[in-house]
């Protein structure tokens, strides 16, 4: 048989093997089928090219122009995934294997393709919170940045998801615009090859932004800077190796980990036997038991149920697992593969023998079980162990041992508080997940087990149609947990693109805080148009472009007509002696409402233009009341503008109104979605 030669791409070339170079073996039939890794390759070569090559020319980009390109990439693998699955079939994954792997990460990718179009701005500088006022007449001011850090992101990935696991870390990396070196695990590294080779010839990548390592890194951790990241997945000893490095410590590099997780699953007091919980919950473990043979980060490791349903769980659950067909993944009828090598077969069965210190095994016996189309001797095939502890407060291996595999440990509770507290002895983890129909239940796991947990899945008869699952970590919710989990946040929509930027405390007058944000702030330059700004198109509107009305007064029947019309005829508005009695009106006065609708018949342009609709209203405060004999005028800036699409972008305007005597009566920011050219 003829094996593949996994390479690494080092400064814009692929590498082949070299000295070094490991073999790795066909999951299925434990036969040798590639080799990978190089000790030669030139570390400090390639951390320059990504620093003074790469950074640079992602930087140049926008955050939409950086989340275009993620797209790009996504659609270009969408284009391209069968012949991953191919491949991926030699990992022991079965095809419902690949599409969390394979359609999971170009999902990945996909959603912070749309969350950087979004959330961030068209340009370089993220602004983080809210402006603060360091001075009473306002001209000094602080706002929060973020920017890309100016060095290079090292991915070490994980053997189990070879493409997921690198594009969940690649997504958020490229849209904060830092460039990345990939080490996958070498195991599963010529699956991660082909999803890198795809991307990096794809032509959407520009040079230096993403450069792939097949085998060891040598020494490129002992020259990471300030600027640069290290993004880890695997054991806690090897994090625990890798992060404690003195170069690390001592440079206080940013270290994000996600590492071992003993995730637990309480079936809710209420989800007795017979109920839909409980059929949902014997469901949610088989199959985290069982997919990708167990070998997730997310899996679930510890079963809790009520001691009342202990022996009810074991006997639904031996059920169910005694139908999965386990064996060749391409084989008819399999339902699950096998372990990624026969090394990680022994260590999962090393880690089986610690449980089994602690409890008892009640279902699959790794000496005598089943394989569909395959050779049991030669592959690394398991069959799903369930384990029963009888005292789980007795016990501490369980609580601290994860076998990677599709192996899982049942234990009761004696009620709320005793679950909490048992799956808070894992000392942190992933995610948790609890199957109830109660909500107190739910609250109550979520005050005693969050600081336990990175992430809380509470499931039931009426959300499960919908639900993603205990062992799915969406793009939008941070991936991590605290503790043995790692300390570490991966993903969570723009919460990960902030692992790679800098977060900065920017003070200044509004002008320099307009201009360093390229969002207008009030109190800086206020900019007069050649026309009225609703006439203007998209790109010929500048940021802190401004108008003033003339100022319109307010009756009194101006407030009775609109407390008629509208059938608001709240007393502050109806009743002078009522509204007196309110500590907060001198008078009857109007209303609120009434006086945006006379603000935008003050700033509106009539006729039709580039502004194309109205599409909402932020930030909306009332700060004095007006009083029949009053009067208002606007102030309308232009604060930013985002891109939308080829047709048109929104226009975010500052709007003020003021009284007579020039104090602010209401504030708010209107949004409208205006053209790009006057024809349409």
């Amino acid at each position: 048989m003829t094996k593949l030669d996994v390479s690494s791409f080092i400064g814009g070339s692929w590498i082949g093997p070299g000295d070094g170079a490991r073999d790795i073996e066909n999951a299925v039939t434990g036969h040798v089928m590639a080799r990978a890794g190089n000790t030669n390759i030139d570390t400090q070569a390639m951390l320059a090219h990504a620093r003074n090559i790469g950074g640079p020319a992602l930087r140049a980009m926008t955050f939409h122009d950086r989340a275009r390109m993620i797209k790009a990439l996504a659609l270009h693998l969408n284009e391209h995934k069968q012949a991953l699955y191919d491949l991926s079939f030699s990992t022991g994954g079965t095809q419902n294997d690949h599409l969390i792997d394979i359609d999971g990460g170009i999902g990945t990718m996909f959603v912070f393709a749309s969350k950087g179009r979004r959330e961030l701005p068209d340009g370089h500088v993220f602004l983080d919170g809210d402006i603060e006022m360091l001075s009473k007449d306002g001209k000094f001011l602080c706002q929060h940045i973020c920017t890309p850090l100016q060095g290079v992101a090292v991915h070490i990935n994980a053997f189990n998801f070879p493409v997921w696991g690198m594009l969940e870390k690649l997504a958020p990396t490229l849209l904060a615009g830092v460039p990345a070196i990939v080490k996958p695990a070498t195991a599963t590294c010529h699956v991660a090859e082909l999803a890198a080779k795809l991307m990096i010839e794809s032509g959407h990548l520009p040079d230096g932004a993403v450069q792939f390592v097949a085998g060891g890194l040598g020494d490129t951790l002992d020259h990471l800077t300030c600027q640069d990241v290290v993004g880890f997945t695997g054991s806690a000893d090897t994090a625990f190796m890798l992060r404690s490095a003195p170069h690390i410590l001592k440079n206080s590099i940013r270290f994000i980990a996600e590492q071992d997780s003993l995730n637990a699953s309480i079936l809710g007091p209420d989800a007795v036997p017979g109920t839909p919980e409980f059929d949902l919950f014997i469901k949610e473990v088989q199959r985290e038991m069982t997919a990708k043979a167990g070998q997730k980060c997310t899996a679930i490791r510890r079963i809790l149920a009520p001691q009342a349903h202990v022996d009810a769980v074991i006997e639904a659950l031996k059920q169910r697992l005694s139908k999965t067909v386990i064996g060749d993944p391409q084989a008819e009828g399999t339902r699950m593969g096998a372990l990624v090598s026969n090394a990680q077969k022994k260590d999962v069965l090393k880690k089986a023998a610690i449980l089994a210190s602690e409890a008892e095994r009640v279902f699959g016996d790794p000496d005598n079980f089943e394989i569909n189309g395959a050779d049991a001797d030669a592959g690394a095939f398991l069959p799903p162990m369930l384990f029963h502890c009888a005292d789980p407060d007795g016990a501490e291996r369980i609580h601290d041992t994860e076998a990677f595999g599709p192996v899982s440990t049942i234990m009761g509770y004696r009620d709320l508080d005793h679950a909490i507290q048992t799956i808070n002895r894992g000392e942190g983890s992933l995610v948790a997940s609890v199957i109830t129909h109660d909500p107190q239940v739910a609250r109550e796991v979520a005050i005693g087990a969050g600081a336990f947990h990175g992430r809380l899945y509470f499931n039931n008869r009426d959300s499960m149609k919908g639900s993603t699952g205990h062992g799915s970590p969406m793009p939008h919710m941070i991936h991590g947990g605290p503790g043995r989990a790692g300390g570490g946040e991966e993903m969570g929509g723009v919460r990960g693109v902030m692992h790679y930027m800098q977060r900065t405390a920017v003070q200044g007058s509004p002008d320099f805080i307009s201009a360093i944000g390229d969002k207008w702030v009030p109190g800086g330059l206020e900019i007069e148009g050649p026309a009225h700004p609703f006439t203007r198109t998209f790109g010929e509107l500048q940021i802190g472009e401004t108008i003033h009305t003339a100022p319109r007064e307010i009756t009194v029947e101006d407030i009775e007509h609109f407390a008629e019309f509208t059938g608001d005829t709240f007393y502050a508005h109806t009743d002078p002696d009522a509204a007196k009695r309110n500590p907060f009106f001198p008078d009857r006065v109007a209303h609120g409402y009434l006086l945006l609708s006379f603000a935008a018949g003050l700033f509106v342009e009539p006729n039709e233009g580039p502004v194309l609709a109205n599409t909402g209203l932020d930030g909306l405060a009332f700060m004095k009341p007006v009083v029949a004999g009053d009067s208002i005028k606007v102030r309308l800036s232009v604060k930013n503008k985002t891109p939308r699409n080829q047709d048109y972008g929104e226009v975010r305007w500052h709007v003020t109104l003021s009284n007579q005597d020039d104090e602010l009566v209401a504030e708010y920011e209107l949004l409208t979605m205006v053209a790009h050219n006057r024809e349409r």
